[in-house]
């Protein structure tokens, strides 16, 4: 009896110290907080951002179909009408990500706030399915977007991508969609797609399940190199939108030497080359 009392003493104990060195549960979140958040695995929580870093969607040239075609799903998707996840894919720097941004800041402003957006980073994906059950119940709709997703190797996270975007009992939330941007039209490297290929008993089965991750987002969006003109277009709408002041066949030789300087034209090279620009000039962006 008394190595009894004693046992349960001890286990007391030991369960007391555990609750003192246990973490502190995650704080409910506040969905109210703000308008945008960071989603965070570890530990779990939504950070409010307090200010987004995006520019007008009227300074975005030469994407403007597929402008059209984001923002005509994100209001869709505002008004609690059918929408699609999308998956913008192509070239680096032809404004993928800005366009994401600069969309949800216009149907934000249009819809009074009944959008949200949420970031995930691509190395928090696996915890996806535990953002999805937070999100499911709150009283928004919620924008959810991960930049630069993309998988590499043996990184078998993919799948539940694919159960969580489309294909689980439960499906995606009805008041979510999912953007997504990326350098490649299948998310995946071709070489990973032919070691698949080549390593498998039934080669084009394996290529398929690997393939049909991007058969999840229903709206694709490819970006693509600039021409010249479409540069110069996109450099003196910045120009003209802080006014900077400079003439035009100034400012594109400028444009034009610092394109070759960079070895390529797009449109994070045309903003890299305003904020040279402006700072040489001792003037303030936005």
């Amino acid at each position: 009896m008394f190595e009894e009392q004693d046992a349960k003493r001890l286990l007391a104990r030991i369960a007391g110290a555990l609750e003192r060195i246990a973490p502190p549960p995650p704080p409910a979140a506040d969905f109210a907080a703000s308008d945008a958040f960071v989603w965070h695995a570890r530990p779990e929580g939504l950070e409010p951002v307090r200010e987004v870093n995006r520019v007008e969607l009227d300074l975005l040239k030469g994407i403007e179909s597929q402008r059209d075609a984001l923002l005509a799903n994100t209001r869709r998707f505002a008004q609690g009408l059918p929408a699609n996840n999308a998956l913008l894919w192509g070239a680096r720097g032809t404004g993928k990500s800005s366009l994401v941004k600069a969309v949800h800041a216009k149907v934000h402003a249009e819809s009074k706030g009944a959008v949200a957006l949420v970031e995930i980073h691509r190395e928090d994906i696996p915890s996806l399915p535990r953002l999805l059950d937070l999100l499911r119940t709150a009283p928004r709709r919620w924008l959810l977007f991960c930049d630069d997703l993309s998988f590499e190797g043996a990184d078998t996270s993919y799948k539940s991508l694919k159960a969580v975007l489309e294909g689980g009992i439960e499906g995606r939330p009805r008041n979510l969609v999912f953007y997504a941007t990326s350098n490649r039209r299948h998310l995946m490297s071709r070489e990973m797609i032919e070691n698949e290929r080549s390593t498998a008993i039934s080669p084009s089965e394996a290529a398929e399940e690997k393939v049909s991750l991007s058969d999840r987002f229903g709206l694709w969006l490819g970006f693509h190199n600039i021409d010249q003109d479409t540069f110069f277009a996109i450099v003196e709408g910045y120009a003209r939108a802080y006014s900077l002041g400079v003439a035009e066949g100034e400012l594109r030789a400028l444009a034009t030497e610092w394109s070759v300087t960079r070895g390529a034209r797009s449109g994070r090279v045309a903003w890299q080359f305003i904020q040279d620009l402006a700072g040489r000039l001792g003037k303030k962006l936005g």
